[in-house]
């Protein structure tokens, strides 16, 4: 297919008719002419008949730059495709010393092919590897090569020697890049632990801190956990952003059970708030008395709640489930106020998401619906914790019911002090025209 206007055409009328106009049609069909029938009256010791199969080259690089953009291991692509490069060349220069050392003789001297006539050189496969050798140790100008006596073989070394200062260091340049690329994207994907091990180490902090920090990095790598997920995405449009966030956390969203019942676009609203968090193991992610910022979904791992010894394990905590939302909502008569009602702490590495009441809030005003559930889900919890006032919640309820009436009762005297104002202001008007008209009146007649 191509793309017109930005829209893929996929149409086989369509796309015979654009190639058929395209400039790379005539080298294509000059490409694919069969010059091998020349074999037959040449013989096959002449390779150049099928010199006509280089005009598809440029196809073969547009196949490189698409592929690349479409695989999902870019920089390995990349180092396979430089490596590529380099066997072809050295595979072409061998070709080149053996056709040169056909022309001069083999056996002629000690640079050139040695005569076939040796036990075992008459093979194909060891003048192939003999010849690949002797090119390989040219162009990496690495190792002893042949010394060369005739002039024709000054030019030929001469000749290598500049392929391999120019062209083999391009290449290996390229493969420097792409593999520094490569490691600073993983850095980019993944904190470096280095300034922290050198932070705590010039604190003169040690011991189980450090061992902890290692690990935590460790696990970041091994289970190919992303925290800094928005810097990652910030590129994207929004639209796209938020798709590419809903294929990636919907499905472990979905496993929480306080939005299984919740609509599609809550969930996308959600997805584009959470924020990664990995905890490692033993940590706490709360405490009691502390204040509630942050509320979270475990995506992978278990948590425990525990006593406040620090020790006792009262209930377990797993995949799907949620805490800390008591904390981020208002719920009237809650005696904790916004501060955390349990200590959680994780037992192994904990894979959560964790959501701010700022954007909480935001997303809970865009849906009504969602902020009853949640509510009444935290009304249950505390029910359950005897951390509810009943009464404190009837009473919060009917000075919110009286300030409404109050409102209202302002609306209206509102209302009808506007339509006094209104009319003091038509009846100012009036007034003013006819004492207009009068002084008019007056001037006229005095002129008179």
């Amino acid at each position: 297919g191509f793309l017109e206007e930005g829209i893929l055409v996929q149409d086989r009328a369509q796309i015979r008719r654009r190639y058929l106009r395209s400039a790379s049609f005539p080298w294509d069909v000059a490409s694919v002419l069969p010059t091998d029938l020349l074999y037959l009256h040449l013989g096959p010791a002449v390779p150049a008949v099928r010199a006509n199969r280089f005009l598809r080259a440029p196809r073969l690089f547009e196949a490189f730059d698409r592929r690349e953009t479409r695989t999902a291991h870019p920089y390995a692509f990349r180092i396979a495709k430089l490596m590529l490069y380099v066997f072809v060349t050295i595979h072409w220069n061998g070709c080149l010393y053996f056709a040169l050392s056909t022309y001069l003789g083999l056996g002629a001297d000690d640079w050139v092919y040695p005569n076939a006539s040796r036990p075992g050189f008459a093979r194909p496969l060891r003048q192939y590897l003999h010849s690949f050798y002797i090119s390989t140790l040219i162009l990496t100008t690495v190792g002893d090569t042949p010394e060369p006596q005739r002039e024709e073989e000054f030019l030929f070394m001469t000749a290598g020697f500049l392929l391999a200062v120019l062209g083999f260091a391009t290449i290996m340049g390229s493969m420097s890049s792409v593999i520094a690329n490569m490691n600073a994207a993983d850095a980019a994907f993944y904190p470096d632990h280095g300034p922290v091990q050198q932070y705590l180490q010039a604190h003169g902090v040690g011991g189980r801190l450090v061992r902890q920090v290692a690990g935590w990095h460790q696990h970041l790598r091994a289970q190919r956990k992303l925290v800094g997920e928005r810097a990652v995405l910030r590129h994207l449009p929004s639209q796209l952003r938020a798709e590419v966030a809903a294929s990636v956390h919907l499905p472990a969203l979905r496993k929480v059970s306080l939005f299984q019942s919740c609509e599609r676009g809550v969930l996308e609203a959600l997805v584009l708030k959470l924020r990664p968090q990995v905890f490692s193991p033993g940590e706490f992610v709360c405490r009691t008395g502390d204040v509630g910022r942050e509320m979270y979904f475990i995506r992978e791992g278990r948590l425990a709640v525990v006593a406040a010894d620090g020790i006792t394990r009262l209930a377990i905590l797993g995949e799907g489930l949620y805490f800390g939302e008591i904390s981020l909502i208002n719920i009237q008569g809650n005696r904790s106020g916004n501060r955390r009602t349990a200590n959680i702490q994780s037992i192994g590495y904990s894979d959560l998401f964790c959501l701010s009441k700022e954007d909480l809030t935001e997303v809970l005003a865009e849906f009504p619906s969602a902020r009853a559930l949640m509510e009444a889900k935290g009304r249950e919890i505390l029910l359950r914790m005897d951390k509810l006032d009943v009464h404190a919640e009837a009473a919060a309820v009917a000075a919110a019911e009286e300030a409404e009436q109050r409102v209202q009762a302002l609306e209206v005297a509102l209302e009808e002090l506007q339509t006094r104002v209104a009319r003091l202001l038509a009846q100012l008007e009036s007034s003013a025209f006819k004492l207009a008209l009068r002084i008019g009146r007056l001037e006229s007649r005095a002129q008179q």
